[in-house]
């Protein structure tokens, strides 16, 4: 199940795993103004995304965008990974809901571990701001990237991706 919210709360959710470890201890210094890793991301050029490894099984995304409307996303998922994305400057809308059940658009399982899937009527709705992180499971059909109001804005985000 999708869980949202500060850093701390996401800590208390996912401490007990070690999986997590890496991805938690990479977020504190994303989310730290003034902390290499913060000023690296707030560097990047809108529309590029940089990999960063961060350990066996573990990487970062970081990226900056401007967000889409609603109808521009695609619900997607992913089997092999746990998404934790994070918000640093903007803001941004994210829709989940339910895997199951999702007709299938394209299937991109076995080379990149995202299938996209159709969109369902009855979604949650997510305004995700600086400092909040929303964590995606298998089960979890998410449409990130969504511009928040009428006007999008500029995104500075972090997607952590930790291999069950």
């Amino acid at each position: 199940m999708a869980i949202w919210g500060t850093l701390d709360l996401i800590s208390q959710q996912l401490a007990s795993n070690e999986r997590f470890e890496a991805a938690l201890a990479y977020l504190r210094e994303a989310l730290a103004p003034g902390s290499a890793v913060h000023g690296r991301i707030m560097a990047i050029a809108e529309g590029v995304t940089e990999r960063v490894d961060l350990a066996d099984g573990v990487f970062a995304l970081e990226q900056v965008y401007t967000g889409k409307p609603a109808g521009e996303g695609r619900f997607e998922a992913h089997d092999q990974y746990v998404d934790l994305q994070a918000v640093l400057s903007g803001e941004e809308a994210m829709e989940v809901t339910a895997r199951a059940g999702l007709a299938v658009t394209e299937d991109l399982l076995a080379d990149k571990d995202v299938v996209f899937l159709a969109d369902r009527a009855a979604v949650s709705r997510w305004v995700v701001a600086p400092g909040e992180i929303a964590v995606f499971f298998p089960g979890d059909a998410h449409k990130p990237s969504l511009a928040a109001g009428a006007a999008p804005v500029l995104a500075h985000k972090t997607v952590v991706k930790v291999r069950l």
